[in-house]
């Protein structure tokens, strides 16, 4: 039959054997990750006018730099296949 050890693993939160190789990976980036977004969040909340002003000044400059590439695609030469 089956080991009762192994049906309770999946529910108690503990796997049977630990992770390895790209598993193992996976779990520290996401980890990784997830500190990172605590402290950015931590950061927001502490200090809202400069996380308010860096969201502006991202949005203003992501708009500049699409704006500016549309124009150079527009101005460029067209390939003859195209």
């Amino acid at each position: 039959m089956v080991d009762k050890k192994d049906l309770d693993a999946g529910f108690t939160g503990t796997p049977v054997e630990p992770a390895e190789g790209l598993a193992k990976v996976a779990q520290s980036a996401a980890s990784g990750v997830k500190r990172e977004v605590y402290a950015v969040t931590a950061g927001a909340r502490n200090h809202p006018h400069t996380a308010s002003a860096l969201l502006t000044i991202g949005i203003l400059a992501f708009g500049f730099g699409y704006f500016l590439g549309r124009s150079s695609l527009e101005s460029a030469p067209r390939p003859y296949w195209r």
